[in-house]
């Protein structure tokens, strides 16, 4: 499974996934995936980093030719309040987004 499509299955599913990004350990509850400048991101919080629960739970931005290791977790997420799904970055751009309605 490539990681665009785990991408999409964490999404609506709203599972959380983790992985190496820029050689840091993660957990992370990816929330959209979107293109930008002809590549694609995800738009995702970050619960854990090195195996340590975040306290300050945040939206990140992360290039999904950074990601990797990334593997399907169990653990479900809820949608954080950080995130906007109207805000004008994902305009025109959205491949997916978490929906209120899934899972």
């Amino acid at each position: 499974m490539t990681n665009n499509q785990l991408l999409l299955e964490a999404i609506a599913l709203k599972k959380c996934v983790t992985l190496v990004y820029n050689n840091v350990p993660m957990k992370l509850a990816p929330h959209v995936l979107y293109s930008k400048h002809s590549a694609v991101f995800t738009d995702a919080v970050i619960l854990e980093k090195h195996g340590v629960a975040r306290r300050d739970k945040k939206l990140g931005a992360f290039h999904l030719s950074g990601l990797n290791d990334l593997q399907l977790t169990d653990q479900p997420f809820d949608i954080d309040a950080a995130f906007e799904p109207a805000a004008e970055k994902y305009a025109g751009v959205t491949l997916f987004m978490v929906s209120a309605d899934a899972g």
